[in-house]
């Protein structure tokens, strides 16, 4: 396994740059420190970092706590806030994003050190605590409908759609259910023949019957599929190319 890779998202360089320095002196490998959401973002999608460490103040419209919104929606890795003399209000917000961790600046070498290992112990945890109960139940989940637990047998689910605050669960009988819950938690409950394909959409592979530059078809319902997840769907398909 190479070494954790850390992405630092500070608008002001020199700290950026003495923080990235410091994570490098400790073994990790930096990925160059991005100034704004934006950066941070092509950052995330072209370097994958293990971890991230965000200032809460960043210098345009989007703050580390935008960003911090968007990597529980759309990634799945664990972050630190950088606070200086942050106003209550504004750690408030913080909260509601759930940060692994929090450092004040200043900060010693040390403290940076604990931090990252201490928060990556914990998100590896969690994944495997994860992984041991998607394993309770291996073929099938069940939902609550009214006063009743329904099961529902993964190879009955063509795919599921979010919907604000609910999840729109499709079946083969072309029934479908809504649950109250986020992509990420039907994910995880979920097993390997089902994969994201776009933000709003997890399909089940074993019923795609066609796919297209940007799309693809499962039962006559065309499902986009975004540039950030077209790579993953090819690792779990047989392509062969034909001679036409």
């Amino acid at each position: 396994m190479g070494k954790i890779k850390v992405l630092v998202v500070e608008d002001e360089i020199i700290i950026a740059d003495n923080i990235c320095d410091t994570l490098e002196d400790l073994g990790f490998e930096t990925i160059e420190p991005a100034i704004n959401y934006t950066e941070a973002l092509a950052l995330i999608e072209t370097k994958k970092p293990d971890i991230a460490i965000l200032d809460i103040q960043l210098s345009g419209k989007k703050t580390g706590i935008d960003l911090a919104k968007k990597i529980n929606e759309d990634y799945n890795f664990p972050f630190v806030f950088l606070t200086s003399n942050s106003d209550n209000v504004t750690l408030n917000q913080a909260k509601k994003v759930m940060p692994q961790a929090y450092l004040v600046k200043p900060f010693s070498k040390e403290e940076l050190y604990t931090t990252v290992e201490i928060v990556l112990n914990n998100f590896l945890q969690k994944k495997n605590v994860t992984k041991n109960n998607k394993q309770i139940l291996e073929d099938a989940l069940f939902i609550k409908v009214k006063d009743a637990m329904i099961k529902l047998a993964f190879n009955d689910i063509l795919y599921l759609k979010s919907a604000h605050v609910y999840v729109e669960i499709v079946l083969k009988n072309k029934k479908t259910h809504l649950v109250r819950a986020s992509l990420n938690d039907m994910l995880n409950k979920l097993n390997n023949t089902f994969i994201q394909v776009h933000r709003s959409y997890i399909i089940n592979l074993s019923y795609i019957e066609q796919i297209h530059s940007n799309a693809l078809v499962i039962q006559n319902k065309s499902i986009p599929v975004s540039k950030k997840y077209k790579e993953l769907l090819f690792k779990h398909i047989n392509l062969v190319t034909s001679s036409k």
